[in-house]
């Protein structure tokens, strides 16, 4: 009998890295960019807060009325019955009455306005009744009520948003509102992304029919079209360990981080592996992962380097799961809006072995009393992009779990939160 070696259809081998202590492993291991850019707020979408903002006065800035109505003193609410107020002027958000109000009368008031010194509580038009100059109102108000108390929004010199802040819309409204028009910002991370293998060809060539089209370097690429982020394309490498390792270190001086592609696992012509083991500083590691197995992670130079595996779908699994935590690490991310995991149930059975994470994916879908259920996008090869094209969330199936029949509850990762 032939005597076998590990390969990736093993569940057990001795040696493989769990996915939680391979993330906590490349996360330790990775610098945090330095520098920062000034940039106006409306450019500010998805980049990174590099310095706190801090409010410059109170929101709002004076008291102001929340509704539209008739804005009065509580010594003129009545305590049983009812009470006439005489309506002497108007109060408009932007134009305010700044005369005095006597006990017994009232002004009308808009949203926003400020509310005048001689009173301190508004009543809603729609609980009062209006004759031409008068509005009688009866006993359930209460002083205070229907006005907006300045600050009690934002206190002046609060910290409003914290450094790390992944910069959402809501969060350049908050700043706006400030009158803050510039904030510093983390500097982009500049990353490198190469393609490799002898099979590999560019879009445009033509296909011998033994060739591959460059499919991995095209959703890196997508994947990485984001506003944090400076690309750099070094194409399809030349496919031997002196021109890869002299691209490589090419890409070292001009970026902070750089991905490829292909070449990682223990073939013959896996070159990239052949020629990261001459930096020294690079890993090879086996991952208790499926898609994904190979990984490779180090520095060449100053640059962090991740060599991922070369089958497309094994390719996006591992960006997913360990390149973009370590970005968002790199970038300084402390604050971001979250990319959940949830608990659903699967409805058909999924083949699996204890002893690796299996990332399924899945296709999210909402049942007609509103709650949602998810499958699999079907066969799970990591060679069938197409399941990548037809899922719009992962199914992380952890690495103690086995068979799953169908109505149990798996774990979820949408791509809302990722992509």
């Amino acid at each position: 009998m032939i005597s076998t070696q590990a390969n990736c259809t093993d569940i057990y081998e001795s040696g493989l890295l769990p996915v939680n202590q391979a993330v906590t492993k490349i996360i330790s291991a990775l610098p945090s960019i330095e520098g920062y850019q000034v940039i106006n707020i409306e450019k500010a979408k998805g980049r990174t807060l590099f310095q706190a903002i801090i409010a410059p006065f109170n929101v709002p800035q004076h008291n102001n009325s929340a509704v539209d109505g008739y804005a009065l003193n509580a010594k003129d609410l009545p305590t049983k019955g009812y009470a006439s107020l005489e309506i002497i002027a108007s109060a408009y958000a932007g134009k305010p009455f700044s005369e005095n109000i006597s006990a017994g009368n009232c002004i009308r008031i808009m949203t926003g306005a400020l509310i005048p010194d001689d009173v301190n509580t508004v009543i809603m038009q729609e609980h009062v009744e209006l004759t031409d100059h008068a509005i009688t109102i009866d006993n359930r108000h209460k002083a205070g009520q229907n006005i907006r108390i300045a600050g009690e929004d934002i206190q002046q010199g609060a910290e409003v948003l914290k450094p790390g802040r992944f910069i959402t819309p809501a969060d350049i409204g908050l700043m706006a509102s400030l009158g803050i028009s510039e904030i510093k910002v983390k500097r982009k991370l500049k990353v490198a992304i190469a393609s490799t293998g002898n099979e590999i060809i560019s879009i445009g060539d033509i296909n011998s029919g033994s060739s591959t089209y460059d499919s991995n370097r095209y959703s890196l690429y997508a994947a990485l079209d984001r506003p944090d982020i400076e690309l750099v394309n070094l194409g399809i490498l030349e496919d031997s360990p002196e021109a890869l390792l002299n691209s490589f270190n090419q890409a070292s001086q001009m970026a902070d981080m750089i991905i490829s592609t292909g070449g990682v696992s223990v073939g013959d012509a896996d070159h990239t592996k052949t020629a990261l083991k001459q930096s020294g500083q690079v890993d090879f590691w086996k991952i208790a992962i499926k898609p994904g197995r190979p990984l490779a992670f180090g520095h060449i130079d100053k640059s962090v380097f991740f060599g991922l595996p070369g089958n497309p779908v094994a390719a996006m699994v591992t960006f997913y799961q360990f390149v973009l935590p370590a970005l968002e690490s790199m970038l300084g991310i402390k604050d971001k809006v979250i990319a959940p995991k949830i608990q659903l149930k699967t409805t058909e059975d999924i083949r699996k072995k204890a002893g690796r994470t299996e990332i399924v994916r899945g296709i999210l879908q909402q049942q007609p009393d509103d709650s949602w259920v998810v499958k699999t996008t079907g066969k799970q090869g990591s060679g069938i992009l197409s399941s990548m094209s037809m899922a719009n969330a992962f199914i992380i199936l952890e690495h103690d779990r086995s068979f799953v029949k169908a109505g149990e509850m798996v774990t979820v990762q949408p791509f809302a939160g990722l992509f």
